[in-house]
């Protein structure tokens, strides 16, 4: 193997990365001389993360062959290697190489964009998972956790989870009572009830005809009322059939017998089938009591007037009593969502859940009849009633629910003593000048100079170790990320809706003039106007938090780009500003990630008070912000029409500008990358708490590497194996090995690189992938190896300590880039890879066959 052209260990001054094993020279990773040749081959299984990697990029074979699995995801071998163990004739010194394949269930063509439309309901549904660590929630907890000392924070966790499912129930109702303003009120009450907005408008000119049948209210109702519905069949279609093709997959029964201690090995983890399915029947029974609600309101006050009949009246009555008991038993079928991890629930649900959305798309159909039925002197003016109302009843829900998750939060995080206990085992931030793994020191420069002091008179490198890189240990947002990320979802559920009612009105006024009286055209609720006006300056705000963000890179990239050559052994004439430069500039957007968890705190509270102030502006004012403003100075008044104009415009393109994003994410390798962590890290979780979130490709990927390891392990009585795993692939592996048994995990080894599983998950999501469930996870597995750079933005170290021998988990850093400028070994310029290519690093050749050593 070629060593590395310049001093190893990288512009953060790490040491020299390891070197491949030679007569007389320890292991890189400090394990014991290779065992005893055993029979039966070795497999390292790959797995690659995020990007749309393919088969045969990751196996450097044009022509790979599926073995298992279908074209969504499964595994492939090279053709030569497709009977290689069940040949005894051909020996391999090598192990096996193995790939498994993900891409397809998260990547598709550009229909998969419109996913992006149902990102509320996924932000609420990984909320639920962002508990603070220690804790888990209702019927997560293994056996023996309903002792004394658990049964408060058990109770605490399970008003988490049903705060979430409330929420998340909300932001259903949200976007139906969205979709029943724009084709009911918007549409059929205010425009097709004024003529100054119907003859703009040809497709409604039949309903505001006096002489058509259809002119009546009621009638127009109920045909604008398809539109929801038509929607909520939609979603319905789409959660069945991903809940059908997910959660449906049941995992190994062998593992519902078995003493589990970590919340991500209980039998039941990946198994949400029941939980899930009752979840789509309470939200779509809530979805289309929405429906019948805005249907029965403004019929059954028409007919409480003078003009109305008395048999209406019951009939109306009757419809509002049935809603009343339907969204009672949708609350009950809610309350009993709870998922039970620690068993495969496969228990058969009532009469109650198994038909109350059929029951309740029958009353939708009543109420339909109902408000089409013939009656007199029945006129439409104004805002549809009841809907102004609705709109304030669940803001204000919202905001109650997110500030009692908080307190909720607040509970779980003081009872918590995990993460202190956790904290004082982990390693340091980062490895510090010293010894190789091997015991050696740090070896000569390449030109054999011994490594000299620093201008600074420091160790080479220590000036541009990054001391915090990947984020303190412990909770992000010292374990508020949940109540921050609900917040989250709140807000894009109120932008979403905002922006298609603001559209909608805006586009249905498109043709007005000027001498049309502003009392006649289509105008949404207040609320959803001041919603607007906010836009503006949450946005303004955010781009000022990005500023310092990008002033803040910008300072530590001029701090660290004089500091970058002597790292390489350059001396100060010979280096090049430029890439000098470029180096520290990659370091500093590194270092950019681990500021994610405050941005994400800040976002989340100009969300909670952009949403309190609208809902106090509504209900103070009872008017528009620019109505309300007219009293004011005029710097005001103008400030405030400006917002007015901007918001509605900003607002209502959002929607549009998100789709368009979501395509060019899945058309461009560049974006999908960027944008692909973030949504694959959503995607990854289990729908607890939203049954329309996109579904979780893990139900599909973890049980499909589960399957494979136990298959390779069950040929004989050794199983060499090696999970060689890449970014969002290690999280998809340890999943995977947290599933199996533990006869079967003690025989797997570990190798992963790029890993976010502590800079992201173990920070976002301490309860299930914290400290020291990653330390049980390393007790239990015979090796385990962690690669990194400082210029990655998204892995980084795992931190995870080591008892007694064992060598360490994180490896030192690599190089990156390999060289400074042109070498006799590099001799044309080495890029900076930041988080791609880690195996094209020659000490990741080092690192591999050291891990691969103990199998062969």
């Amino acid at each position: 193997m070629t060593q590395a052209p310049e001093r190893p260990g990288g512009p953060p001054g790490t040491p020299p990365p390891p070197q491949p094993d030679l007569p007389g020279q320890a292991s890189p990773v400090g394990v014991a001389p290779p065992p005893a040749a055993s029979s039966g081959p070795a497999l390292e299984l790959l797995v690659h993360g995020v990007g749309g990697a393919t088969p045969g990029g990751m196996l450097a074979d044009p022509h790979p062959i599926r073995m298992l699995g279908d074209d969504t995801a499964g595994v492939y071998r090279r053709r030569r290697d497709l009977h290689a163990e069940d040949d005894p004739r051909n020996p391999r010194q090598e192990p096996l190489q193995e790939a498994y394949c993900w891409s397809g269930l998260t990547s598709g063509d550009g229909t998969r964009a419109l996913w992006l439309l149902l990102l509320p309901f996924m932000v609420v549904n990984l909320a639920h998972w962002m508990r603070p660590p220690g804790q888990a929630g209702a019927g997560q907890a293994g056996p023996g956790a309903a002792g004394t000392g658990q049964a408060p924070r058990q109770r605490a966790g399970a008003a988490y989870d049903l705060l979430l499912r409330l929420l998340a129930l909300l932001l259903t109702v949200l976007l139906a009572a969205g979709a029943c303003e724009v084709a009911l009120d918007l549409a059929a009450w205010q425009c097709a009830g004024s003529p100054v907005c119907a003859v703009h408008q040809s497709w409604l000119r039949f309903a505001a005809d006096p002489h058509n049948w259809w002119h009546q209210p009621g009638r127009r109702l109920a045909l604008g009322a398809l539109l929801p519905l038509a929607l909520v069949a939609l979603l319905g279609h789409l959660s069945h059939r991903t809940w059908s093709a997910f959660e449906a997959h049941q995992p190994d029964e062998h593992r519902a017998t078995e003493q589990r201690e970590a919340p991500m090995e209980l039998a039941g983890f990946w198994y949400g089938k029941r939980a899930v399915g009752r979840l789509r029947i309470a939200h779509l029974a809530a979805a289309l009591a929405t429906v019948g609600i805005a249907l029965v309101v403004p019929t059954l006050r028409h007919d409480a007037g003078p003009t109305g009949s008395a048999a209406l009246l019951g009939a109306g009555v009757l419809l509002a009593a049935l809603l009343t008991a339907v969204a009672v038993a949708v609350l009950v079928v809610l309350v009993g969502s709870v998922r039970r991890e620690a068993i495969l629930d496969d228990a058969r649900d009532g009469v109650l859940v198994r038909y109350l959305h059929w029951a309740t798309l029958a009353i939708c159909g009543a109420a339909l009849l109902y408000s089409g039925w013939g009656r007199t002197g029945w006129t439409s003016s104004g805002l549809l009633p009841g809907g102004a109302a609705a709109f304030t009843v669940l803001a204000t829900g919202q905001l109650v629910l997110v500030v009692g998750l908080a307190a909720v939060t607040a509970v779980l995080a003081r009872r918590s003593g995990r993460a202190p206990a956790a904290a004082g085992l982990a390693e340091g931030p980062g490895p510090e000048p010293g010894p190789e793994p091997d015991g050696k020191q740090p070896g000569p420069e390449p030109d054999g100079k011994q490594p000299g002091p620093e201008p600074d008179g420091k160790q080479p490198g220590a000036a541009l170790r990054a001391p915090g890189f990947g984020g303190p240990d412990g909770a992000a947002l010292g374990g508020f990320g949940g109540p921050a990320t609900a917040m989250l979802a709140c807000g894009l559920g109120v932008l979403f809706t905002s922006g298609a009612v603001v559209w909608a009105a805006d586009w249905l006024n498109r043709a007005a003039g000027p001498g049309d009286r502003r009392d006649t055209l289509p105008a949404p609720p207040l609320l959803l106007t001041w919603h607007a006006v906010c836009l503006p300056v949450v946005l303004l705000a955010v781009a000022g938090l990005l500023a310092l963000a990008g002033g803040r890179m910008v300072l530590q990239q001029r701090d660290l780009a004089p500091r970058v050559p002597a790292t390489y052994g350059v001396a100060p004439d010979g280096a090049s500003p430029e890439r000098s430069a470029a180096i520290a500039g990659a370091l500093a957007r590194a270092r950019l990630t681990d500021s994610g968890p405050a941005l994400i705190g800040a976002v989340a509270l100009l969300a909670l008070l952009a949403c309190a102030g609208s809902l106090a502006g509504a209900l103070v004012k009872h008017a528009d912000p620019a109505q309300a403003a007219d009293s004011t100075p005029t710097a005001v008044a103008y400030a405030a029409d400006t917002a007015q104009a901007l918001g509605s415009w900003l607002i209502g393109t959002a929607v549009v500008a998100l789709v368009a994003l979501g395509r060019r994410a899945y058309k461009g390798a560049g974006a999908r990358r960027t944008i692909g962590i973030l949504w694959d890290i959503g995607t990854f979780w289990p729908r607890a708490a939203h049954p329309f979130a996109p579904p979780c490709y893990a139900e599909r990927a973890v049980p499909d590497l589960v399957s494979r390891v136990r298959a390779w392990c069950d040929r004989g009585p050794v199983c060499r194996i090696v999970v060689s795993a890449h970014s969002q692939g290690t999280v998809i592996a340890a999943a995977a090995l947290w599933q199996l048994p533990e006869s079967v995990r003690h025989q797997v080894s570990l190798l992963t690189y790029g890993s976010p599983l502590r800079r992201l998950y173990g920070r976002f999501f301490p309860a299930y992938m914290g400290p020291e469930d990653l330390a049980r996870l390393r007790r239990h597995i015979p090796a385990w190896r962690n690669l990194y750079r400082y210029t990655d933005p998204i892995g980084g170290p795992v931190h995870v300590p080591t008892a007694g021998q064992q060598a360490p988990v994180d490896a030192p850093p690599f190089t990156d880039p390999l060289s400074y400028g042109r070498t006799p070994a590099a001799p044309l310029p080495t890029q900076v890879e930041a988080h791609s290519h880690y195996q094209a690093d020659p000490a990741f050749a080092a690192e591999r066959a050291a891990l691969l050593s103990r199998l062969c």
